[in-house]
Formats: C-alpha cells, structure tokens, sequence
C-alpha cells in the first residue's frame, strides 16, 4: 500500500471523551518519575493530593487516539514510524480531574521522495467537556520512513527552532527510574517497545526504550524548574524535536536559554553525553 494523499489528510477521527480522576494525574507525574525526591516541593504538588497540580504536558495523554498508523485505511508502513516532533499549547491550566473531549486531524504531508519518507503533521484539541472551554492543543509530526515517493507535496516545511550559541544560562538533572517505562505506558501508551525486551531487541535496542513523550514530559517538568518557579500555570507552550532515545534509568539534563517570555531548550542523557531532545522552545509568562 501506499500513502493516497487527498484520503489520508481527510481521514476522520473520533471524537474521543476522556474522564480521568486524581490518581490519574498522580500516575502521570509518577510515571515521569516525580516523586524520587520525597523532599522536593515542586515534585510533591504534582503526586499528592493535598493542593494537588496536573502538569501541563499531561495534555499529551488525554483523549490520545492511539496508534492509528497501524490502521489499514492509512497505507503506511506504520513498522518504520517515528515520533519526529511534538509541540503543546496550554490555553488554560488543566484541572487534576475532570472529563474532557478530544478530535484529532492531520493538517498536512509532506513528501521527501522516494526513499526519504513523509512527515505527517497532526494536532488534537483538548476541551472541557462541560463548558466546551479549550484547554490545550497538542501536535506533532510523524516521521514515516518507508512511504516517500506518493506524489504529495515537498514543502514548505517549518525550519526547526535555533538555540543560541552560548552556553545554557541553567541547567536541571533529573534521574529517571529504572521502572519507568513501565509505569508510563500505564497512562495510555501500551506499546510493548517499552515493556518487552525481545520487542526492543528486534527493534535494534538493547533494552526496552523510555517513552519519546515521556522524555517530553520531563523536560516540560524541568522548565517548570528552570523559568517558572515550579507554577505550571506559567508554562504556555513547549516545542521539540526528538533526537534519540533514553534508557529508563538515565539522567535527562534540561538545559535552558532564558530571553524574556521565550525559553529556548534541549535535554541530553548525562551518562553517554548525548542530546535527546533538540531545538526546543517555549513560552512563559
């Protein structure tokens, strides 16, 4: 099969509702990892329900439609898909529980040519249910590697946030567990890549590999860190390209640019030195 332009931009999704309660926000920060330091205030906001915050990236997991690359009606080899970027707009602070409706779309693909794959750019509205009030959109690109060559259009493709060419004006050092993997997935991505060992080895990987949002979500805690005072309600939008993957168990070093109500930033695995989110950019206020 291959990629049918007019049809896959078209593709319908779902309207998907999504209620979700306390310990669910408690299981996504715990899933990020907060928590290991019991002392850490900024942390305990986000796993105790005493005053209890969601984080702004929570976003990213509610009313996910799934993996619908691997769909039939798609034409992509949804085997050599990758999670290129992801971007996040905070309209209004999420409240730690409630019942939200979500639509996806894609708004566009581009085609590299025959051999150099499509990217596939799509996004989700978030919105209270109730009120129809919206919360946040979420969007990303897809990198599907094996479906260039359909036809589609080349460009224009956004250039890709530059960071400065300074050194970061601050840094934050955030351990991940060794479990996890395992415990993110439980907030709605279930793909074995990151549970099961022979899964990840005929991935190429030599143990399962941490949650590309996962990594998102740290590094979105890390600003909260570095530009807002630990107040998720300062953090407006968040912007990254994915560069490699993080082993359950790294250190992820957030590294941020301060310039006004613009935060530029990466995040790079301490132990083997290498960046794992590029080019990114935010904003506070």
């Amino acid at each position: 099969m291959a990629i049918v332009y007019d049809k896959l931009k078209s593709r319908p999704f779902k309207a998907l509702e999504h209620t979700y309660s306390q310990k669910d926000a408690m299981l996504y920060a715990l899933g990020l990892g907060l928590g290991l330091d019991p002392m850490d205030e900024d942390q305990l906001r986000f796993t105790y329900e005493e005053g209890l915050k969601a984080l702004p990236t929570m976003a990213v997991v509610l009313a996910y439609p799934g993996f619908w690359a691997n769909e039939p009606d798609t034409g992509l080899d949804w085997k050599k898909i990758l999670h290129g970027e992801q971007w996040l707009k905070v309209h209004k602070p999420l409240p730690p529980s409630g019942t939200v409706t979500g639509k996806t779309r894609i708004t566009e693909i581009l085609d590299k040519g025959a051999g150099k794959g499509a990217l596939i750019f799509s996004e989700r509205e978030i919105r209270e249910k109730t009120s129809n009030e919206l919360l946040a959109t979420v969007g990303g690109v897809t990198f599907a590697r094996g479906d260039g060559g359909f036809g589609g259009p080349a460009g224009p493709q956004p250039e890709p946030h530059k960071l400065p060419e300074r050194a970061p004006d601050r840094s934050y050092d955030f351990k991940t567990s060794p479990q996890a993997a395992l415990v993110y997935r439980l907030s709605g991505d279930m793909n074995p890549l990151h549970a099961d060992p022979r899964v990840a080895a005929a991935a190429g990987f030599k143990q399962p590999i941490l949650h590309g949002l996962c990594t998102f979500g740290v590094a979105g805690f890390g600003l909260l860190k570095l530009a807002c005072g630990g107040d998720p309600a300062k953090l407006k939008s968040m912007q990254v390209r994915f560069s490699a993957p993080v082993f359950p168990g790294e250190t992820i070093r957030t590294e941020a640019w301060l310039e006004g109500s613009v935060v530029s930033f990466r995040a790079r695995v301490v132990e083997r030195d290498i960046v794992v989110l590029n080019n990114g950019r935010a904003e506070i206020n």
